[in-house]
């Protein structure tokens, strides 16, 4: 439910038309459980069980990607099993992870003000849909994309197809996610994008990429889009 002494509630034009969310660890507080379930599928598999950071790094690539790049170690001919660990590691863990407080609130104030809300993840259409489940959020997104549908970030393709379907152009479109891969999507994209540096990369590593905002909590990123989107 809206409230009403909320700014995001003042009569204001809106700047973008179509927002796009990044998924895991812009909405949802999945970046643990990413890294973990990562270490755990190299360690499966033989090779050296990235670091923190370098896992974190990857999040938000097609999952194939993204483990080849966190682990360089383990032969391309295991690479589909390393997947499949992965996927197995993540099913079974998936349950522990939910939205970042202050999540439903702000897509709820959008909403109410007539933004059309997307998602735009690295995930496989199974993880997302089984995420939204989780969540409790099928039918709050007008529309998604995932990386087994479309090319990986930070190729442009996820964006413009949502921007086509929906007849929004890059200039009225808003991307937001917590990885330098989104914000790099967007500028491929010809969109603007704001960055939350509460999920899987640094203030330091976002802000290199000039986006519009970095927001350190979700209540920072309610409070920007309320007055500027």
């Amino acid at each position: 439910m809206t409230h009403l002494t909320d700014p995001c509630c003042a009569i204001r034009p809106r700047r973008y038309d179509l927002i796009a969310f990044d998924w895991d660890g812009t909405l949802f507080d999945s970046t643990a459980l990413i890294v973990s379930c990562i270490q755990a599928a190299v360690r499966d598999v033989g090779g050296q069980p990235p670091s923190r950071e370098r896992a974190a790094w990857v999040i938000g690539m097609a999952l194939a990607q993204a483990l080849a790049h966190a682990a360089p170690d383990v032969p391309p001919q295991r690479q589909p099993l390393l997947v499949e660990r992965y996927r197995h590691h993540w099913f079974a863990r998936q349950h522990e992870v939910t939205l970042f407080d202050g999540v439903l609130p702000l897509l709820d104030d959008l909403r109410g003000r007539g933004h059309r809300l997307v998602i735009a993840t690295g995930k496989s259409r199974r993880g997302l849909d089984a995420a939204l489940e989780t969540a409790a959020l099928q039918g709050v997104f007008d529309g998604s994309r995932t990386a087994d549908e479309t090319a990986g970030k930070p190729h442009p393709q996820m964006l413009l197809e949502l921007m086509d379907e929906f007849g929004v152009p890059p200039q009225r479109t808003l991307m937001i996610g917590d990885t330098t891969h989104d914000l790099q999507m967007a500028r491929n994209a010809g969109c603007a994008a704001v960055a939350v540096a509460y999920g899987a990369h640094s203030h330091e590593c976002l802000r290199a990429l000039e986006p519009a905002f970095v927001a350190h909590t979700v209540a920072d990123l309610h409070n920007w889009l309320c007055t500027h989107a």
